[in-house]
């Protein structure tokens, strides 16, 4: 699915003054693939990202999957957009403590309308697929961080979403299982065949991805594309 932006910008108030994050960006998302957003902290990327996630409206501008325009939605309108377009996995990986890992799952398919045994079906057999099988009973407490964020994966992708939003997903591990949860995104983007974005300070994770986005005072963008060494300024 296409995602684009269109004169985007976001403002907060801060006490008596305005503070502008995103000014007036212009930007168009691959159909497929993986992009990595990069930037020094307190930029604005994971602003950005709320704002392509439709967890956030903008102050001006569109948010675009295809023709359809989020940022228009009303609340309710934009949770259904979500709920069936676009997957969500954070650093922290927001299980909720009293479910299974395969409850943990199942839950978005069950909130969309499916039945509960099938949805824990699919989440179950997707568990499988992320090595998780053994361990699809045990709650989030006792799991380590990399086997959380593998169901925080699952999760996100159990929809089969169109679109993935990632911010800091191996933020929050150690090398070794940063770098098999990096392998596992970029599989299961292969297979599903979605468009992939990540927020990431990891310099590993962003030279695994098919362009690299840096974000800029003010929110414009400097696109890296992997075989092109030029540099060209956006927004």
């Amino acid at each position: 699915m296409r995602v684009e932006l269109k004169n985007l910008s976001k403002r907060y108030k801060d006490a008596d003054r305005e503070l502008t994050v995103i000014n007036r960006l212009t930007f168009s998302f691959p159909e497929r693939g993986t992009v990595a957003i990069i930037g020094r902290s307190g930029i604005g990327k994971s602003t950005l990202m709320h704002l392509l996630g439709g967890l956030d409206t903008p102050s001006e501008g569109q948010v675009l999957y295809g023709d359809s325009d989020i940022s228009a939605l009303e609340s309710d309108a934009r949770a259904a957009f979500r709920a069936k377009n676009v997957g969500f996995i954070f650093q922290f990986h927001h299980l909720l403590p009293e479910f299974s890992a395969v409850e943990n799952v199942a839950l978005p398919l069950i909130m969309s309308g499916m039945r509960d045994d099938e949805a824990h079906e699919r989440a179950s057999a997707l568990l499988d697929r992320m090595g998780m099988k053994p361990r699809e009973d045990h709650r989030p407490s006792q799991l380590s961080g990399g086997e959380q964020q593998r169901v925080a994966i699952a999760r996100a992708l159990v929809t089969r979403p169109r679109v993935v939003l990632a911010d800091e997903p191996t933020g929050n591990l150690d090398v070794v299982t940063a770098a098999e949860v990096q392998e596992l995104l970029m599989q299961m983007n292969r297979e599903l065949e979605n468009t992939l974005i990540v927020v990431t300070h990891s310099h590993e994770l962003a030279r695994t991805m098919d362009l690299v986005v840096e974000m800029l005072p003010g929110g414009g963008l400097i696109e890296h594309r992997a075989k092109n060494a030029g540099r060209e300024e956006i927004g």
